[in-house]
């Protein structure tokens, strides 16, 4: 079922909760895929007395283009982005585009400030992650050195299709990417809380 909602509709909800909220943040499927609709709410927040003080956020696959972000950014507080893969071809097989957009997107974000995090997915052996921490870390060096970066393990509870299949990211796993993040000069990393 499909539920249709205004600004103000939004606007009510939020206002009916606000003693519980400190931002709101949209994530998807796919947020920006519907950015007219983002900035406008962000606007309204922004332009509230009441509602003003609340963080707007994005959670994004990081494929909006840089024109997309430029109309977004004045009413933005931050945005976390998901990087698959290093690899392009392994980004593509994963998500069925390459990564190159993703990568720009981070450092245009980082540039204005308005990157919050960057964030992994481990999917043993159909992430490339693991095997290219010397290059993510030098990639995300370059740009800031004390990026924010967050680490989720893949589990495949309530996944549907082929991934169904595909096994859990285990702790150790998650730790040693970590590590070894941390050991080619990453330190602003943040470890599941829980593993399923």
């Amino acid at each position: 079922m499909t539920y249709r909602y205004s600004v103000e509709d939004i606007l009510q909800t939020i206002r009916k909760y606000l003693p519980f909220l400190t931002g709101i943040t949209f994530s998807g499927g796919e947020a920006t895929i519907q950015l007219p609709f983002i900035t406008e709410l962000f606007s309204a927040i922004k332009q509230d007395q009441d509602l003003k003080h609340l963080t707007c956020f994005i959670d994004s696959n990081g494929y909006l283009s840089q024109s997309g972000w430029q109309k977004v950014q004045p009413v933005l507080d931050g945005a976390m982005i998901d990087l698959k893969a290093w690899d392009s071809q392994i980004h593509k097989k994963l998500t069925g585009r390459d990564n190159y957009r993703v990568k720009q997107t981070i450092a245009y974000l980082a540039k204005i400030n308005k990157l919050y995090e960057v964030r992994f997915l481990i999917i043993p052996e159909h992430t490339d992650l693991q095997h290219n921490a010397t290059h993510l870390a030098q990639f995300l060096i370059d740009i800031d050195p004390n990026i924010k970066i967050r680490i989720n393990a893949f589990h495949n509870h309530g996944v549907h299709g082929i991934a169904k299949t595909w096994k859990p990211a285990t702790q150790d796993q998650v730790e040693l990417f970590a590590m070894q993040l941390k050991n080619n000069g990453l330190h602003n990393i943040t470890l599941p809380s829980v593993y399923l």
